[in-house]
Formats: structure tokens, C-alpha cells, sequence
């Protein structure tokens, strides 16, 4: 009879490794599970002996083949490049890992089944480094935790915690969860902002034409027709800018990139970062949207990492540095300190003026009753529901707003070039007048 080598968790979350003498490694499994344990890593004991060395011959063997290729390399990594993977496809990898988990699935073998239908070549070869690292003895969180890239503290902390607590296959639902709402409000904010971005692009491409070669062209006939007269002020400086863009273009748009590129430096400073985040908090019609988003993510980040098991402290030095706005952040490292030393959450919340006196109250409430990560599951499902309106109300304002800033800047050109005309007409008809009293 064979035997298979096996970890696997107990109901505390203690791992525990042995071997089991079954005819087959769903056998193995079964039986670990009328003992009460969550396994993990199912192996036969002669394969485990033989895989090392294998696998040592035959990943040369695999380099050598990738390494060479018409006697050139294309192994080469770039420092700084790739390692990276859209959020969406990392959010199907833990749904679909979630699944096969919930349903029985070994780890290792969940993940050898995702390797092979994985499309995304970079996320094909991270999941097989997954799967290597946990035959190797590995926990699946130290697993995780080799690709910092991909796998954030947020999403390395969950596993570790339902690791220890013997609830892996609830926790990678439970993340799942988590990403897919991040990602659908994600996606609302931006499609709300598709409409602004379009309308902003082509009136540039407007300006540029009008400014490039609409404008020259009436310089032109303007001289002809004005012989040596004055253009009136608003025409001569609209014509400056003209002149100034189709004469100077590299110069202008080398201030323009100077320009941007020094407000990029400012943001990632301190204090430069704090005021923009500051800023954006507070502009009209984008501001309550931003506030919303952050307060959602603020919420649902610290109760999925709660209810899953991971320490309140632990948790709050996560959210912080997911936070993804300084002024929130800040809050947070209020809210740890004053966690730290035996206080409660709440204070710190209402004194950082950023957060709305219901969250607040809501917070208090699941403090007081031990049920805080219910209370802020709630509060983001609730301001999901917020950020979808405040998006339609954006986008409701934000029309109107681009299409009269679109005519005003347009009207402005076209006014600047009529008003020499209109200036030549009154004086024609003053001529014909004057003409007309002489006789």
C-alpha cells in the first residue's frame, strides 16, 4: 500500500505533518478530514523523494530551452519592469482559487489546475512559483509574500490569517469578495470620468486647430485689410498666444511637461502630498466622490481584515497604508495609536474632520456591542450605495460645466476675430457718412 506524506492545520490553525498509508491521495484527503484537519500539501512518499531532483534537471533543462532561442537570449529581465498584474485578472485567480479551495480541493493541486488554464503569462508563471514554493514546504502566505509586487499586505495578511485559523477557503472568498467590489467601484468612478476626459480632449484638439491654423490665416487677411491700423487688445492677445504656439511649439510644450513634471515631484513630497489629497477632498463636484470612495475602502478593508482573524493593530497598519489618501491615512494612525493604548476608535475618527458624523455614530455603536466588523461592513455597503450617487450627480454636474467652459473658450476666439471686422465696418460706415455731409 502506498503512502502519502502529508501537512495540513488543525482547527486551531497549528500545522501538524505526517504520513498516511491509503491507496490513493483522495483517500488521503478524506481521512484527514474525519481527523479534523485542513490539509494543505498531499504528496506520495516515493514522488516527494523523486520530484526534487526532477524538477532541478528539468528547470535547467526548461532554462536553457527558454534561455536559448536562435542562438539569442530572451530571458532578460529589466529592473523596474513586468512582475505586474492587472487587478482584474488577479481578482479572477482568487475567485476562481477560492472556489476550487471551498470545494475540497487540495491547495497545491488547485493551484497546478490554474497554471495550466491561466492565460496571463505573468500571473501563468507567479501561480507556478505559488505551487513550487508550497510543494516545497511553504505556507501559502509566505508563498504570497515573494511576489510584493502582485500581492499586497492586505491580501498576504487575509491568507496568513485563515491559515492560522484553519478558514483558508473562507478568507479567499471573502477577499475575493472584497476585490470585486473594489473593482466595481473602481470602474464607476472611471467611466464616469470618461465623458469629462473626452470632452476636455477634443477641446483641445479644437483649440489646437483654431490657434495653429485658423487664427494665422486671419492675421494674415487682417493685415491686407486694416493697413497699418491697431487691432483691437483682446485680438492682438489672442493672436500672441497663436503666434506664440505655432511659432514656439517645442518651447511651449516643454513648459507645459516642465510644468507637469514639477507638480509630480511636489505631490510625491510630504507635504505637497498632503495638500493635494487635501485639495482633492475639497473640490466641488469631484471631492464628495473621492470622500465617499475613501471612506468605502476605509470601512470594508479593516472589517474583511477583522472578520477574518487578523490582529485590530495589524489591521489598521494594513489600512493605512492602503488607504490611498494622506488625510485618511493620518486618521488611521490616529485611530492605531489611540487602539494601542487602550482607547477606543471613535475619538480619533471625529477629530480628524473627515469622516461623517453617521460613520461615526455606526462605528460607536459596533465598538460598544463587540460587533465592529459587522457595523463596517455595513457602513461600505452603504456608501457603495453613496459613491453610485454622488458619481451620477457628478456626472450630471460636470456636464453642463464642460460644454460652457468648451463655448466660452471658443466663443472667446471667434469674438477676438470678428472684432477687427467689426471695428473696419464702423469706420467704412463713418467715411461714407462723413462723404455724404461733405456733398
Amino acid at each position: 500500500m502506498p503512502k502519502f506524506n502529508y501537512v495540513a492545520m488543525d482547527s486551531r490553525g497549528k500545522e501538524t505533518k505526517g504520513t498516511l498509508d491509503v491507496n490513493s491521495q483522495s483517500e488521503a484527503i478524506n481521512r484527514l478530514k474525519e481527523m479534523g484537519y485542513f490539509p494543505t500539501k498531499v504528496v506520495e512518499a516515493d514522488k516527494a523523494k523523486e520530484k526534487p531532483d526532477k524538477k532541478a534537471k528539468g528547470g535547467a533543462a526548461k532554462s536553457k530551452a527558454k534561455g536559448k532561442k536562435g542562438g539569442l537570449n530572451f530571458n532578460i529581465k529589466i529592473p523596474g519592469l513586468g512582475g505586474r498584474v492587472k487587478t482584474k485578472v488577479l481578482t479572477t485567480f482568487t475567485r476562481q482559487l477560492a472556489t476550487l479551495v471551498d470545494a475540497g480541493l487540495p491547495l497545491l493541486r488547485g493551484l497546478r489546475v490554474l497554471e495550466r488554464q491561466e492565460r496571463n503569462p505573468t500571473m501563468k508563471g507567479i501561480i507556478g512559483d505559488l505551487g513550487t514554493a508550497v510543494e516545497g514546504g511553504s505556507t501559502f502566505s509566505e508563498a504570497l509574500a515573494q511576489h510584493p509586487k502582485v500581492f499586497n499586505r492586505l491580501y498576504v495578511s487575509m491568507v496568513k490569517a485563515g491559515e492560522l485559523g484553519g478558514v483558508l477557503e473562507v478568507v479567499l472568498i471573502r477577499l475575493s469578495e472584497f476585490m470585486e467590489k473594489a473593482e466595481k467601484i473602481k470602474g464607476k468612478v472611471i467611466a464616469a470620468m470618461f465623458y469629462p476626459s473626452a470632452v476636455m480632449t477634443v477641446a483641445v484638439v479644437i483649440l489646437g486647430v483654431l490657434m495653429v491654423v485658423v487664427v494665422p490665416k486671419f492675421q494674415e487677411i487682417f493685415k491686407d485689410m486694416m493697413e497699418g491700423s491697431q487691432l483691437p487688445g483682446f485680438t492682438q492677445l489672442v493672436m500672441g498666444i497663436s503666434n506664440a504656439i505655432k511659432d514656439h511649439f517645442i518651447v511651449t510644450a516643454s513648459c507645459v511637461f516642465a510644468v507637469f513634471v514639477v507638480f509630480k515631484i511636489l505631490v510625491r513630497t510630504r507635504i505637497g502630498r498632503r495638500l493635494w489629497d487635501r485639495f482633492k477632498l475639497m473640490v466641488p463636484a469631484i471631492g464628495p466622490v473621492i470622500s465617499k470612495v475613501a471612506i468605502s475602502r476605509f470601512t470594508r478593508t479593516l472589517g474583511t481584515l477583522v472578520s477574518s482573524g487578523v490582529p485590530i493593530l495589524q489591521a489598521l497598519t494594513i489600512v493605512k497604508e492602503t488607504s490611498g489618501n494622506v488625510i485618511i491615512s493620518e486618521a488611521v494612525s490616529a485611530v492605531h495609536e489611540s487602539v494601542k493604548e487602550g482607547e477606543t476608535i471613535t475619538a480619533p475618527l471625529e477629530a480628524a474632520n473627515v469622516f461623517p458624523p453617521m460613520v461615526i455614530s455606526m462605528v460607536d455603536v459596533g465598538e460598544q456591542t463587540g460587533a465592529l466588523p459587522e457595523m463596517l461592513m455595513k457602513i461600505a455597503e452603504n456608501y457603495d450605495e453613496e459613491v453610485d450617487n454622488a458619481v451620477a450627480a457628478m456626472t450630471s454636474l460636470l456636464e453642463p460645466i464642460m460644454i460652457v467652459f468648451l463655448a466660452i473658450i471658443v466663443g472667446s476666439i471667434v469674438i477676438a476675430l470678428f472684432l477687427p471686422l467689426i471695428t473696419l465696418m464702423n469706420s467704412l460706415g463713418g467715411e461714407g457718412t462723413g462723404k455724404e455731409g461733405g456733398e
